[in-house]
């Protein structure tokens, strides 16, 4: 499986680029995985139509009016993806105002982390937390004790 976890701008904050770069390291034993910060929505939608190996990617876009999953759920979503669907994986965290309609239409599934706010550059690590516990919830692995 290859995962993609994009971010729209540069990281700002010293810490958040420590934990990006360590929750990527710790999901490189699961999946081949790779973080990027992008400029813009554009950058965003040139990716989703083709990368360039004339790859398609399927899009999770991050919105607050997304779809709530359990870590449990969300590692279901992840291993029955695995499974059925040998395309990349982009999960994309956006700009502070949001994504637009356009770009939220392109998504194959929009996921929320919860009804509270959350700033961008938290919401990255905690995307990449969600999906090495995901991971070690479908290896068996003590990380993640179920509460």
């Amino acid at each position: 499986m290859k995962l993609r976890i994009a971010w729209i701008g540069k990281t700002k904050e010293p810490a958040i680029q420590s934990l990006t770069d360590e929750y990527l390291k710790r999901l490189s034993r699961y999946a081949e995985s790779q973080g990027m910060a992008l400029k813009d929505e554009s950058a965003l939608l040139k990716l989703c139509a083709r990368d360039a190996r004339s790859t398609k990617n399927t899009l999770v876009l991050l919105d607050s009016r997304g779809k709530q999953l359990s870590s449990e759920e969300f590692a279901e979503y992840l291993g029955n993806y695995q499974d059925r669907n040998p395309l990349p994986l982009l999960f994309a965290v956006g700009p502070a105002n949001g994504f637009t309609p356009e770009t939220r239409q392109e998504a194959n599934l929009l996921l929320s982390l919860g009804k509270m706010t959350v700033a961008h550059e938290l919401a990255r690590v905690v995307l990449l937390e969600q999906l090495y516990r995901a991971f070690t919830i479908l290896k068996g692995h003590p990380y993640h004790l179920g509460h």
